[in-house]
């Protein structure tokens, strides 16, 4: 097939979004676009009008047209089959489908549209891999990032050289008598939460401690000056990246440019029902914990990407283990942990933290034991990741079978089995796609189901997978549908059983050896779990 365009258009005939896939004027473009409403007849439904030249295939939604334009010589049927990986899409990339949503979310769906069709073919691509081709991971970009986090680091660290230098030149100008130096808030020396936070050990909920001071009051103003200049004030801040965008946005704008609005709009699809199943289920979990004075936080996050017709394509486990005290009598101890995690599991221990202890009998210290822990901080002091290409590994498997029931549409069988019978899996969420404004038909099923018609899903609710109900089953019909339109499955679960088997047996205190009361809450979750 030659396809020479695709477009999105009222059913007015106005074109919002078009894209070329073969060298042509833009007269003969808008001429063709032009030519589409006055063919269309009313009171009947047809996926095509033919004219001379060319043909035009279509598919309505909702106030719009999904329009493909190729050649006469082309065939219809692979002409469909295109038609419907366009229109699936283009709610990948708009909230909704009216004028503005298509307009500001333009770019991203012509390079979206060029990932389908190259010089006038199709590619032999599907939605997932379309997304993936969109979001552009790039590994220069992730190497520019973890130079711009050690250059931040460096700075933060000659800041507070620099602020104890200050404080040193106070006080010995207080015992002289003379001019005394502005006092500085926060603690000098030991451990801070700054030396834990600046290893780059980041919790996966999100959140972060503002590092660094605000300011120093310096009475000799000489002095302050001479002391700041070697220091970057760009790297002295973290988040300096967003308030770049936004200066050279103000400066846009003060030229007489019209800037649309650049924030990201919320996910639609199948991955965004998942994804907020799961946060929920999560902060249902964290909510219900009682915390003592030391309180232990473990959280394992799964990406995984299984085939539809088996096998492995990604499987990664990835996992922070944090520790909060809020009792100064607690700073110094000792955790213990259980030495029964998953063989082939890669473990790395925070900078301060010694090593060698970890090493000879699993338990997490400081270097320097006469120094505490940081109080009232999240302090990560253990991460591991663990990946596979084993099917052993998957915790959950899914079997999705669609098959044609010869009336142009499709049966679905799905069912799903509990393979890690040691946890117990809440909240599951199975997400289903569905071809647009196609209402399934359910026959049988476990759980609960929902059939969201406007992110064109079907969500399959199961609230709690384990040993004693491992496996379950689904069956639906569609009509107007091939068995690929229920790909790609989005899964999401939460368990208070670690996936990685990182357990701490015992906290005791370091001089003393005695045992300390403490609390713990385990979590696994899922950043990705998909069936392609």
């Amino acid at each position: 097939m030659v396809l020479i365009a695709a477009a999105v258009c009222t059913k007015n005939g106005k074109v919002i979004l078009s894209r070329q896939f073969v060298e042509m004027t833009k007269a003969r473009i808008e001429g063709l676009l032009a030519a589409f409403p006055k063919l269309m007849t009313a009171g009947k439904q047809h996926t095509y009008v033919e004219t001379d030249s060319v043909r035009y295939v279509y598919q309505p939604m909702e106030k719009l047209y999904m329009l493909l334009i190729t050649t006469k010589a082309s065939n219809i049927l692979e002409d469909l089959e295109t038609l419907r990986l366009f229109s699936k899409v283009i709610p990948e990339y708009s909230h909704s489908l009216d004028e503005k949503e298509i307009v500001e979310n333009a770019f991203n769906l012509i390079f979206a549209f060029d990932e389908i069709v190259a010089l006038g073919y199709r590619e032999s691509v599907n939605l997932a891999q379309i997304k993936t081709f969109v979001e552009m991971d790039s590994h220069e970009e992730k190497v520019y990032q973890a130079v711009r986090q050690t250059q931040e680091r460096e700075a933060r660290q000659k800041m507070r050289e620099k602020a104890k230098e200050l404080q040193r030149q106070r006080m010995e100008a207080s015992k002289r008598g003379g001019p005394s130096l502005g006092g500085m808030g926060g603690r000098s020396g030991g451990f801070s939460a700054d030396s834990f936070g600046s290893s780059g050990v980041s919790s996966s909920s999100g959140s972060s401690a503002a590092i660094g001071i605000t300011s120093i009051d310096v009475e000799t103003k000489s002095k302050a000056a001479a002391s700041s200049k070697p220091t970057s004030r760009n790297a002295l801040k973290l988040g300096g990246k967003s308030k770049d965008v936004d200066s050279f946005v103000d400066q846009l704008k003060s030229e007489g440019e019209k800037i649309a609005n650049l924030a990201p709009a919320a996910p639609a699809g199948s991955s965004s029902a998942a994804a907020s199943a799961s946060a929920a289920a999560k902060a249902a979990i964290s909510a219900d914990i009682h915390k003592e004075s030391v309180h232990l936080k473990i959280e394992d996050k799964l990406v995984v990407r299984l085939g539809r017709d088996g096998g492995v394509q990604q499987f990664e486990n990835s996992g922070l283990l944090t520790l909060r005290i809020s009792d100064d009598a607690y700073g110094r101890l000792l955790l213990k942990l259980s030495p029964n995690h998953i063989q082939g599991l890669q473990l790395q221990t925070h900078p301060n933290v010694d090593k060698e202890l970890f090493k000879s009998r699993t338990t997490i210290g400081l270097k320097n034991l006469g120094k505490p822990f940081p109080l009232n901080t999240d302090v990560g002091v253990l991460k591991w990741r663990f990946v596979s290409q084993d099917e052993s590994a998957i915790p959950l498997t899914i079997n999705c079978w669609p098959s044609d029931n010869g009336e142009g549409g499709c049966d679905v069988n799905i069912e799903y089995e509990l393979e890690a019978q040691q946890l117990e899996l809440q909240d599951v969420a199975i997400v289903i796609p569905l071809p647009m404004n196609v209402q399934p038909s359910v026959a049988e099923y476990d759980g609960t189901y929902n059939y969201d018609s406007r992110k064109h899903v079907l969500q399959w609710h199961i609230p709690i997978i384990d040993a004693a109900n491992k496996s379950g089953s689904m069956e639906f019909s569609c009509s107007a549908s091939i068995p690929g339109d229920f790909f790609p499955l989005q899964v999401s679960f939460v368990s208070k059983t670690p996936y990685a088997g990182v357990v701490a047996q015992d906290v005791v205190q370091v001089d003393s050896e005695a045992a300390v009361k403490y609390s713990s809450e385990s979590i696994l979750f899922v950043e990705k779990y998909e069936i392609v």
